[in-house]
């Protein structure tokens, strides 16, 4: 898994091309950390299918407005550097964000 900031995420997941799912989370968001070792696991399972990143949007709050990101978690797949799906907050659980995996494959 891909730990993208302001400066690496353009090239990691705008400039990509090919499928690239974003974990967006924030320091202080519990839902998040609870997500996030599935995500990590989902990373292992489809890795060599799909790019996976991650972006604190605690330390990268302009680039998480820009990219539409209200809320938190946040999983969203993006295809030639456009997101094509997202799940938000309560929609975030792991066996939907392995379903949308899936639909990308």
């Amino acid at each position: 898994m891909i730990i993208c900031d302001k400066k690496t995420f353009e090239p990691e997941v705008l400039q990509a091309e090919g499928t690239v799912l974003v974990d967006f989370f924030g320091d202080g968001c519990v839902p998040c950390q609870a997500l996030m070792p599935h995500v990590e696991d989902l990373a292992e399972k489809y890795g060599d299918k799909i790019k996976f990143c991650k972006l604190n949007t605690t330390s990268a709050r302009r680039l998480a407005i820009s990219q539409k990101i209200m809320g938190l978690p946040v999983i969203a797949i993006y295809k030639n550097g456009e997101k094509v799906e997202e799940l938000v907050k309560d929609d975030a659980t792991p066996e939907a964000v392995e379903d949308m995996i899936k639909r990308h494959l």
